[in-house]
């Protein structure tokens, strides 16, 4: 059985105003040149006085598509989505929180869950977590996914693999190929995002469980708490990572001091590796990520505590860990990230495009030379808590919110 949003797709059609408008509207740009006047897009004012450690870091110049594209509402009938991926023929597979897994085609029409996947814990910010295929899914039809995982009296962030059945109702053989230990009682920051890197190695996400205990351990290397990950398809570390000789640390961390990384992307025109994480009150970052770095938490942050005002010693900048390439404050909740290497929307090509939750926009911000140059906020009218965005096969893009909607946005 399936399921489709009745009658046609809605469709939001995006009217190009003028690129002299000096409006911040959500589908109107212009890539960014020496000429542009557009002001930051963001207005509110920030939580702290915290200073910027470099020109650019933070409310970077306004930018405003020219390009006319369509934005389209393919379905409002999933359950609390979170992760989203590709197939090679077009069609999408959807994790739902609670623990399902869906296909979904390129008109929206939903597929019954996927069965044979284990248990997840759904409380709180856990659940069926990020996604992805295997780069030779075509021939072996292997799924990995991240979800939150019941331990006695703890919890944790798990790595599963498993094979879709060719008749796309069960996955086969579902197995446990990594946890992050050590395991905690709490649901909250899970991390959660996967990918594969262009060796055929596994790159995913952790949170540092938020706790005032456990926050410290996203600092330590012999914790997997607050990491990027880097392990091969059967769950051991990837060769070449860069703990992998050193004493006293686990060989499968690529990089540290992260608080809750829920944005994983590789850039097509670079190869190198993306993030977005989560701050506090403020402190949002998106980080370029290089194996072996210190990115800092909870020692610098841009943000503060949610009651009380400053977090450790309150500083922004210290020797031996990296600066984020762009940061927010106030927040908007960074949560699944992409870069589009179509050619269909010529000023979006290898910008990054970042879903936001408490911002309830996508964000689109343009990159050269692995410096932020320009932003713009695109369906800041549509009131979703934006969870994940990909790039389909046929080059648009494609996002998912936490009220169950299926966005197509392209020409």
């Amino acid at each position: 059985m399936h399921t489709k949003l009745t009658g046609i797709a809605t469709i939001i059609t995006i009217i190009l105003l003028s690129c002299k408008s000096p409006t911040n509207g959500n589908a109107q740009a212009q890539q960014v040149n020496s000429d542009s006047t557009y002001p930051p897009v963001e207005t509110k004012a920030a939580n702290t006085d915290y200073k910027p450690a470099f020109e650019g870091q933070t409310r970077i110049q306004g930018v405003k598509t020219t390009t006319p594209f369509q934005v389209k509402i393919l379905t409002k009938d999933l359950k609390r989505p979170w992760g989203i991926t590709s197939l090679p023929d077009g069609r999408f597979l959807i994790t739902e929180k609670s623990g399902d897994i869906r296909i979904a085609s390129a008109d929206g029409t939903l597929g019954e869950p996927i069965t044979g996947i284990p248990k997840v814990n759904d409380g709180g910010q856990g659940g069926l977590l990020g996604i992805t295929t295997d780069p030779d899914f075509s021939n072996n039809r292997m799924v990995y996914w991240v979800f939150s995982e019941k331990q006695p009296n703890a919890n944790l962030t798990a790595v599963a693999k498993g094979k879709l059945a060719d008749d796309e109702k069960s996955i086969q053989n579902a197995t446990v190929i990594y946890r992050a230990t050590p395991a905690h009682n709490s649901t909250l920051h899970y991390g959660g995002r996967i990918l594969f890197d262009k060796t055929g190695n596994i790159i995913f996400s952790t949170g540092e469980r938020s706790d005032l205990e456990t926050r410290p351990q996203a600092q330590y290397l012999n914790s997997s708490l607050g990491k990027v990950i880097r392990i091969t398809t059967a769950g051991k570390a990837a060769p070449d990572n860069p703990f992998e000789n050193q004493k006293d640390a686990r060989p499968e961390l690529y990089s540290y001091g992260h608080r809750n990384v829920q944005g994983l992307a590789i850039n097509p025109a670079t190869g190198d590796l993306w993030e977005a994480e989560f701050g506090p009150r403020g402190g949002d970052e998106i980080n370029l990520i290089q194996p072996g770095k210190n990115y800092g938490w909870p020692i610098i942050t841009y943000g503060i505590e949610y009651a009380g005002p400053k977090i450790g010693d309150g500083i922004q900048q210290k020797e031996g860990m990296e600066q984020p390439v762009y940061y927010w404050d106030p927040v908007i909740s960074p949560s699944g990230i992409t870069f589009c290497s179509s050619d269909a929307i010529p000023e979006w090509k290898n910008n990054l495009f970042v879903a936001s939750l408490s911002g309830q926009h996508i964000d689109r911000l343009v990159i050269k030379d692995n410096k932020v140059i320009g932003e713009e906020r695109l369906l800041s009218d549509q009131s979703q808590r934006f969870r994940d965005i990909t790039q389909g096969k046929d080059g648009a893009l494609y996002a998912v919110t936490d009220d169950g909607r299926l966005y197509r946005i392209g020409k």
